[in-house]
């Protein structure tokens, strides 16, 4: 048989796999479908947000409707209170996308790095997953912490006294919970197989499997 022949029957036998992996497996639940609990909290939800619970994290935490409002005040405060500035927790948000490959985040906060004035430049690099090249002195230090803590499961004592002495404690706390607020939601996500909104295209691949 010829290779081109092989090749063919080989792509068509990963189609299903292909196919499945791309299906959300825990898609927004319809509101007849809704229990009781659930519907409690998504009006819980609009009132706190002032929108609709229709996708992302939160539609996928409703399966356990206790997780959402918790996790939607995490999100609130890295909004609005973040003891790091906005750019800075854009800019920890999507080192833990790119560490995690999830589009959804990736999507949703690489516009917000934008508004914020992170460098078109830095945002590419962390998502080819290198380091980024003539970053701010605070960009630096947030960059070695966040990814040293996703990659080593600790901070080593030089990277802790930088991030220290230039974030605060209250700094240092709020980049690693950042990370791993982020990590959750993209665990979460992940496994679920989350949809990006329509019209979106994902813009991260994902990082090459060492056996």
């Amino acid at each position: 048989m010829k290779r081109h022949h092989l090749a063919t029957i080989f792509a068509l036998a990963l189609l299903p796999t292909v196919n499945a992996r791309a299906q959300n497996r825990l898609p927004p639940i319809a509101p007849e479908k809704m229990t009781a609990a659930q519907k409690k909290t998504v009006a819980e939800y609009k009132q706190i947000r002032k929108t609709d619970l229709t996708g992302g994290p939160f539609a996928v935490l409703l399966r356990d409707p206790d997780y959402v409002i918790p996790a939607l005040q995490i999100r609130l405060h890295n909004l609005n209170n973040s003891a790091l500035s906005r750019k800075l927790t854009e800019m920890a948000i999507l080192i833990a996308a790119r560490n995690w490959t999830n589009n959804y985040e990736w999507n949703a906060h690489s516009t917000l790095a934008a508004q914020e004035k992170l460098s078109p430049a830095i945002v590419s690099a962390i998502a080819q997953g290198r380091r980024p090249e003539h970053m701010a002195e605070d960009e630096e230090i947030l960059y070695d912490f966040c990814t040293e803590l996703l990659h080593n499961q600790s901070v080593s004592d030089p990277t802790y006294a930088r991030a220290l002495a230039k974030f605060g404690e209250p700094g240092v706390v709020e980049a690693a919970s950042l990370e791993g607020y982020y990590t959750f939601l993209s665990m979460v996500m992940n496994t679920a197989r989350t949809s990006l909104p329509a019209g979106a295209k994902p813009a991260l691949a994902p990082f090459p499997v060492n056996h």
